[in-house]
């Protein structure tokens, strides 16, 4: 995994609590990125389906 030379314990758990928190924020950002990518598909879906009760109405 890491291979560091630490001084001191509090050392050692700040440098593992920080990579902690880079991958947590890492996966944050990647199901911010789905979300946004299925809210998107979810909006064009139901403009479809609003457009199609339109036309089948007219």
């Amino acid at each position: 995994m890491f291979y560091c030379n630490f001084k001191s314990s509090e050392e050692k758990k700040s440098f593992y609590q920080k990579k902690k928190l880079e991958m947590l924020n890492y996966i944050k950002d990647s199901l911010e990125r789905k979300i946004a990518s299925v809210s998107a598909s979810i909006e064009v879906l139901e403009n479809q389906i609003s457009r199609d009760k339109v036309e089948v109405s007219s």
